[in-house]
């Protein structure tokens, strides 16, 4: 018995060596054909600022139901479209250079939560639109040249779509998201702020802020049943499925930010929701949450009406660029504890896991809220929302580069 375990384990540790190798081999390769097309064309056109797009196939194409899962996720237009263009053309949108940000500056003071994972575009469930990961100077070097092409999973690859329009929220929308010249444009009308202020109802609806705080508070089936009203409460730089409410300026968002008033009707429009879904603000100061009295009631309706997904989202972008970036981790922490450890919303946890998790835009604290995931999940399924190696890590596989045999070991006993 002892001598076909350890024939298992060195099986087990030679496959590792090949698949690496290939998969090292496939990237070394895909390296050398993009260096060598961007030769050609700077010597054709005398200039390296233009160079082209790749647009190298992927022998993987994400499955339509996937692609479409964005949009009814998100309810925005334009970059999911995009993306499921490009996969349904067996485009892989990792092959072509996107914009790096810094998503949160001057919070990356050196700590625990920053060490260096040495995270890899090799290592499997890596996703090149989730920086959670890397430092900046590694985003910097090698974010183009890297693809998420780790897995043949259905469920990475719902991620992986789920992952690029976080990216693109958590870096400041520097894509169009379905309208045009967002980032330069000026306009004297703030459609949302007046909202906010109280000075404008909204559209279509007609309804006043502090109409929705007085008289929408308990009311159940309108706020579930009226689908017009979400984009005025928690606006955001990208469309919605309400075409009469007006994505957020950055004008606004600076306004929004310096007035009072503003931010104090946030946080009662961020209350009215939050009792709608069973849940109560505990401290205003640090964002805690709790379960409300009512708390079954509304997670019932909460784990059969999904659409309540795509509005989550929503209020905790919303949270994140108007005033209260402090409030979305307690509350993302909370929907993961209901979801993978009380095993309250089994429906909502894929939502938790490709959106809620990744729209925290603190870096440090998105590692923690992973970890937090990985430790409650079921490891009968696949975890897919950070690299293998990171999950080696914490399972107290892989620490030491040199002791071989005992990763071997471990990783036997995981695969059993």
């Amino acid at each position: 018995m002892a001598r076909f375990r350890l024939l298992c384990l060195a099986f087990q540790w030679f496959m590792r060596i090949l698949r690496s190798f290939l998969r090292r081999t496939a990237t070394t390769l895909g390296l050398g054909v993009n260096t060598f097309r961007g030769i050609v064309w700077r010597q054709k056109h005398g200039s390296a600022a233009a160079e082209p797009e790749t647009d190298e196939k992927s022998s993987e194409i994400l499955p339509k139901e996937s692609s479409q899962q964005v949009v009814e996720e998100t309810g925005s237009r334009g970059q999911h479209e995009d993306v499921a263009a490009e996969m349904a053309a067996g485009v892989d949108p990792c092959s072509r250079p996107t914009h790096v940000g810094f998503e949160q500056p001057g919070r990356d003071e050196e700590s625990e939560d920053d060490f260096n994972y040495g995270v890899e575009g090799t290592d499997e469930y890596y996703c090149c639109y989730d920086s959670s990961w890397e430092s900046d100077e590694q985003m910097d070097q090698d974010h183009k040249w890297t693809d998420s092409r780790r897995s043949t999973s259905f469920k990475f690859k719902k991620f992986l779509s789920a992952a690029r329009d976080m990216q693109n929220y958590r870096h400041d929308y520097p894509q169009t998201m379905g309208f045009q010249n967002w980032s330069t444009a000026v306009t004297a009308e703030q459609p949302n702020l007046d909202f906010y202020l109280g000075e404008a109802p909204s559209v279509p609806d007609g309804v006043y802020i502090h109409e929705f705080h007085d008289e929408w508070a308990g009311k159940y089936d309108k706020l579930e049943y009226v689908h017009t009203f979400i984009q005025w409460l928690f606006p955001l730089p990208e469309p919605g499925m309400n075409y009469q409410a007006t994505p957020l300026t950055r004008e606004e968002i600076q306004s929004f930010c310096e007035s009072n008033t503003a931010k104090n009707n946030l946080l009662k429009s961020y209350k009215l929701m939050l009792d709608f879904y069973g849940i109560e603000l505990r401290n205003e100061k640090t964002g805690d949450v709790e379960k409300a009295s009512n708390w079954r009631e509304r997670f019932y309706n909460l784990n059969s009406r999904l659409h309540n997904n795509l509005r989550i989202t929503r209020i905790l972008k919303c949270l994140g660029i108007l005033g209260y970036p402090h409030y979305q981790e307690p509350l993302v922490h909370f929907f993961l504890k209901e979801t993978l450890e009380n095993g309250e919303l089994p429906n909502v946890r894929d939502s938790v896991l490709n959106y809620f998790v990744f729209a925290v835009r603190d870096k440090k604290q998105r590692r923690r809220l992973i970890k937090y995931a990985y430790e409650k999940f079921n490891h009968e399924e696949e975890f897919v929302w950070c690299p293998k190696k990171i999950q080696r890590m914490w399972s107290g596989c892989g620490q030491s580069q040199g002791r071989q045999w005992q990763r071997m070991t471990c990783e036997f006993e995981q695969s059993k």
